[in-house]
C-alpha cells in the first residue's frame, strides 16, 4: 500500500500531471464562455432571424411517438457555431505564431507542439465533448 501510495505521488508531482489539471481547468473553463456566446449572443440573433430561440420544440408524430427532431438541429447549430468559432480562435493564433516567426521572436521549433500538448489538447477536446459532469 505505501508504495501505491507513493508511485501515486510521484505522478502527481510531475510536471506533466500539473500541466494537465491547468489545460483542463482553462478547457473547462473556456467551454463555458464559448457556451455563453453561443446561447447568450448568437442564438438571439438566430432567434430574432427565424423566430425561435431553438428548435427543441420541432417534432414529427409518429404513431404513439414524437420524434423530435428539432433537438438535434439545435445540436448541430451549436456545434456549427461552436467550431466556427473555435476554427477562427485557431487561425488567428497561427497567425499571431507565423507573425513572431517571421520577426524572430521565436523559433519554428518553439512553435510546432511537442507529444505532451498534443496529449494535452487531445485530453481537453475529449472533456469537452462530454459536456459538463
Amino acid at each position: 500500500m505505501k508504495q501505491l501510495v507513493r508511485d501515486f505521488r510521484d505522478f502527481a508531482l510531475k510536471g506533466n500531471f500539473i500541466d494537465l489539471a491547468v489545460a483542463v481547468v482553462i478547457g473547462v473553463a473556456f467551454n463555458a464562455v464559448v457556451n455563453s456566446l453561443v446561447n447568450d449572443v448568437i442564438m438571439p440573433i438566430v432567434a430574432a432571424i427565424i423566430g425561435k430561440p431553438n428548435f427543441d420544440d420541432l417534432t414529427i408524430v409518429l404513431g404513439d411517438t414524437a420524434v423530435y427532431y428539432g433537438r438535434f438541429l439545435t445540436a448541430l447549430v451549436n456545434f456549427l457555431i461552436i467550431a466556427a468559432t473555435l476554427f477562427v480562435i485557431i487561425r488567428s493564433f497561427e497567425q499571431l505564431q507565423k507573425r513572431a516567426i517571421r520577426r524572430g521572436e521565436v523559433s519554428e521549433e518553439e512553435v510546432k507542439p511537442d507529444e505532451v500538448q498534443i496529449q494535452l489538447l487531445t485530453e481537453i477536446r475529449d472533456a469537452l465533448q462530454s459536456g459538463p459532469s
